[in-house]
């Protein structure tokens, strides 16, 4: 039978998954939220124009 304690003992995480976490949580990503936030601002600006025109 495989003995998970002493195999737990002897896991290395490999430096490609080390690699791989530095890239991705160092990229800052847009999302949702920061996306809908832009379209409101932008709905936001062209109101206001409209309203000035008026």
């Amino acid at each position: 039978m495989i003995d998970f304690e002493e195999e737990l003992k002897k896991f290395k995480p490999s430096l490609e998954v080390e690699e791989a976490e530095e890239a991705i949580y160092g990229q800052d990503l847009t999302d949702v939220t920061d996306i809908l936030k832009e379209i409101l601002k932008e709905e936001k600006g062209e109101y206001r124009e409209n309203l000035i025109q008026e």
